[in-house]
């Protein structure tokens, strides 16, 4: 009788997408459009405030913080690295984008490699964005409305695709557990079921 019961929780598995013991797909395209969507409006904004850092336009739109985002923008610290600190926001929201769209409803058990890679690519960005929000009026006493705008567009996109990376780890877990190949099943060579 327990037998019939996985092979039916399997079967369920398999028709509606969902992890074993999951109400919601967190590959579908329900879940990850959304998350594209608002990728791309974080590079719409990171590239638009680095096209002020690299001086292709001469003001950024402030309108709260008076001469706030100026004076980020072109601080010490958003100036570390070779690059433009928004640059790198871009980049990791174009990483972001490319990585969401990648794979099929299934992908957290037919794609892991994309899924992991996509939750690494949406973890340390909302990570470096709350590290950056506390620096503004910590070491500047100023605000840059559109890097918040960002950091809650960076921080937002963390829960939903912890989710998937989760629901790819489970996977990977009962894969190992029944004796699977863990790097294969990891790539997508080899197919396991739920």
């Amino acid at each position: 009788m327990a037998v019939t019961a996985t092979a039916s929780e399997s079967e369920k598995t398999r028709e509606n997408h969902n992890p074993p013991g999951w109400d919601t797909n967190p590959s579908s395209w329900s879940q990850r459009l959304p998350l594209v969507f608002v990728a791309l409006i974080g590079l719409g904004i990171a590239s638009y405030l680095t096209a002020f850092q690299i001086e292709l336009i001469a003001n950024v739109w402030e309108p709260f913080f008076g001469d706030g985002s100026r004076i980020i923008l072109t601080s010490s610290v958003s100036n570390i690295l070779p690059i433009p600190d928004a640059a790198l926001g871009a980049i990791g929201y174009l990483l972001d984008a490319i990585t969401g769209v990648i794979g099929g409803r299934e992908r957290w058990r037919t794609m892991p490699w994309i899924v992991v890679l996509f939750g690494f690519a949406v973890g340390p960005l909302g990570a470096t964005s709350i590290l950056l929000v506390i620096l503004q009026p910590v070491m500047f006493s100023e605000w840059c409305t559109l890097c918040l705008a960002s950091a809650v567009i960076s921080i937002g996109m963390i829960g939903p695709a912890l989710d998937e990376v989760l629901a790819s780890m489970q996977y990977l877990a009962r894969v190992r557990a029944r004796g699977g190949s863990l790097w294969l099943s990891f790539w997508g060579v080899e197919k396991q079921e739920g």
